[in-house]
C-alpha cells in the first residue's frame, strides 16, 4: 500500500485533547490510509514512556481496527527491559497481552543497509569516522499492509528531541546503529543536541529512513504533552502522518512547551522518579540529562528513587555500569580506547557519558533498592529515602520554585522525561 501527502495535527491547550477527540482523530487519519487493512503493526514505546498517552492510543487504534484487521503490537523497547504483564495491563489498558511481541535489539534484526563513513564524518564534525550497519526488527519486513509508530515528542539526550523513525530505527534497531548513534551524540556533545530538532544523530535517523524504510507503509502518531504546577498532564498536541512533517511539527510545539528556561542557574533541584516507571538508573538519569543546564557550578540534584533497583536494563550493561562507573567525559573516552567490552558497546559508554556530573556538580541517589555501597561505586552520593523523603515529600511540593517552612528554597521536577530545564543563557551558548 502507497501512503501520499497524509497529515493530521490536533491543538487543545490548559484542557488538554479529550479521549473523544482522540478517537476521531485516529479515525480520521485511519479512514484517509486505505479501505483493506488486513495486518496491521502498531509500533508504541516501551513503559518509560508510561506518561507519553501512547498507551492509550495504542488501545484506541486496536478497538477501531481489530474487528476487520489482524493486529500486532510490537514496542519499541530500543535497549530496555520487556514489558510486564502488569506494565501492559497498566499501559495498554484491555488489549489482550497475545497480541505482543517482544523486540530484542541483539537478536532479532535484519540488516537493510548501510550508513557510509563520509557521512557520519561529516555529522560529527570530524569526530568519527565509521560506517554504521542499519538493522531493523524482522517483523517491519512482514507483509503488513501499514506499520503505526506511536510516540512522545519531547527533548531528548541523544537525538535532540525523542520519536520520529527515532521509534522505528533505534527503538526497533539493531546493536550498531543503537551504538554508534549514541556514541555520536555523547562525543558531538548532549548540551549541544538537547532541545534541537537538527543534530547529527537525526541526520543518521533521517538519511537511513530515505535509503532504507523507503518501500515501508509507515505512518507517525504524536503526542505532545503538558503538564502543569500540580503534576496534572494532558495531551496538548496530535500529529499524525506520513514521513517526518507529523515530527517536525510536534517538535516545534515541544520547544514551546517542554523546554522550561529559568531566569538563573538553581542551587538545588528535587527529582522525583515514579517507581512504576524509573527501576534503574538507565532510565533514572534523565534526572540528570534534563537538568543538568539548570545546575549551577557546585549546585546540588536531589533524585528520590523509590522503584530503583539496578543500573542496567539489562545484565550485560548493568555490568559495564559497575564497572566503569559515571565519570567525565574523557575517562569514559579513554576506556573506551583501552577495553575491549566497552569499545563493543558504545552505547553504555554514551550513556557513561550522558549520566556523569563532570565534576561540577553533586548527584544524590536516594532510594531504599540499591544499597550505598553500590551507589558510591559507580560515583554519585547516597542518601536513604525514606529520610529525604521525610523532608522533600512529593505530594506537598509544586512543580517549579518551592519554599520550604526551614526556609529551604529549591525546585521541584515531578517526572524529568516531560521536559528540559535551562537557562536561556546556557541553551543558547550551547547552540
Amino acid at each position: 500500500m502507497r501512503i501520499e501527502n497524509l497529515y493530521d495535527e490536533l491543538f487543545s491547550f490548559d484542557q488538554g485533547i479529550t479521549d473523544s477527540q482522540k478517537h476521531a482523530f485516529i479515525e480520521n487519519l485511519i479512514d484517509e490510509c486505505d479501505s483493506s487493512l488486513n495486518r496491521v503493526l502498531i509500533v508504541p514505546p516501551d513503559f518509560t514512556r508510561y506518561h507519553s498517552d501512547a498507551g492509550k492510543l495504542t488501545e484506541i487504534l486496536f478497538y477501531h481496527l481489530h474487528d476487520n484487521s489482524e493486529i500486532t503490537i510490537l514496542p519499541a523497547l530500543g535497549t530496555h527491559a520487556p514489558l510486564t504483564q502488569e506494565e501492559i495491563r497498566l499501559m495498554f489498558g484491555r488489549i489482550p497481552k497475545s497480541h505482543f511481541l517482544v523486540h530484542n535489539w541483539r537478536n532479532d534484526v535484519i540488516n537493510v543497509g548501510t550508513i557510509p563513513s563520509d557521512i557520519v564524518e561529516t555529522v560529527s564534525e570530524q569526530k568519527l569516522n565509521y560506517t554504521i550497519q542499519v538493522e531493523i526488527n524482522k517483523h517491519l519486513q512482514t507483509n503488513y499492509d501499514l506499520i503505526i509508530s506511536i510516540g512522545q515528542v519531547v527533548p531528548h539526550e541523544v537525538a535532540g528531541m525523542a520519536n520520529g523513525n527515532k521509534n522505528i530505527l533505534i527503538g526497533l534497531g539493531g546493536t550498531d546503529l543503537i551504538n554508534k548513534s549514541h556514541f555520536l551524540g555523547a562525543c558531538f556533545g548532549m548540551e549541544r543536541i538537547m532541545g534541537r530538532t537538527n543534530t547529527p544523530v537525526r541526520a543518521l535517523l533521517d538519511y537511513a529512513s530515505k535509503e532504507f524504510l523507503k518501500e515501508i507503509p509507515l505512518i507517525y502518531i504524536h503526542t505532545v504533552i503538558e503538564s502543569n504546577p500540580l503534576g496534572k498532564n494532558s495531551v496538548a498536541g496530535l500529529f499524525g502522518g506520513e514521513k517526518d512533517t507529523p515530527f517536525r511539527n510536534a517538535a516545534k510545539l515541544s520547544e514551546e512547551l517542554n523546554i522550561k528556561f529559568l531566569a538563573n542557574p538553581l542551587k538545588k533541584i528535587v527529582v522525583y522518579l515514579d517507581p512504576k516507571e524509573y527501576k534503574s538508573t538507565w532510565v533514572g538519569n534523565k534526572a540528570i540529562y534534563r537538568t543538568r543546564m539548570a545546575l549551577e557550578d557546585d549546585g546540588e540534584l536531589i533524585i528520590l528513587a523509590p522503584g530503583l533497583n539496578r543500573f542496567g536494563e539489562d545484565q550485560a550493561i548493568d555490568k559495564l555500569i559497575r564497572k566503569y562507573g559515571y565519570r567525565t567525559t574523557q575517562e569514559i573516552m579513554n576506556a573506551v580506547e583501552e577495553n575491549e567490552d566497552l569499545n563493543q558497546n558504545l552505547s553504555a559508554a554514551a550513556h557513561l557519558i550522558h549520566g556523569s556530573t563532570e565534576n561540577r556538580f553533586k548527584a544524590t541517589y536516594c532510594t531504599n533498592g540499591v544499597s550505598q555501597k553500590e551507589i558510591e561505586s559507580v560515583n554519585y552520593q547516597f542518601k536513604q529515602l525514606s529520610k529525604v523523603m521525610q523532608r522533600y515529600n512529593p505530594a506537598k511540593l509544586l512543580e517549579g520554585y518551592n519554599s520550604l517552612p526551614n526556609g529551604e528554597e529549591i525546585y521541584f521536577i515531578r517526572n524529568p522525561s516531560l521536559g528540559l530545564w535551562s537557562t536561556k543563557n546556557k541553551f543558547l551558548q550551547t547552540m
